[in-house]
């Protein structure tokens, strides 16, 4: 299944500090925005079932390469 893409506008200091916190965690923009949304609909009990699994960051696994 293709990704879904997006326009999503921010007020530049938003878009800024989730910037910076994505680097301290290790991830691009996109993959902790991505993080935050499944984050908020896991707490407001909306996450979809038939999501696929957010990757991990980083360099994949062994397992994951093959």
């Amino acid at each position: 299944m293709e990704r879904k893409k997006i326009l999503l506008r921010l007020d530049p200091a938003v878009h800024d500090a989730i910037a910076k916190w994505a680097a301290d965690e290790l991830r691009s923009t996109n993959a902790h925005i991505e993080y935050l949304l499944r984050g908020a609909l896991r707490e407001a009990g909306r996450e979809p079932r038939d999501a696929r699994p957010i990757t991990r960051p980083g360099r994949p696994r062994r397992e994951e390469q093959a």
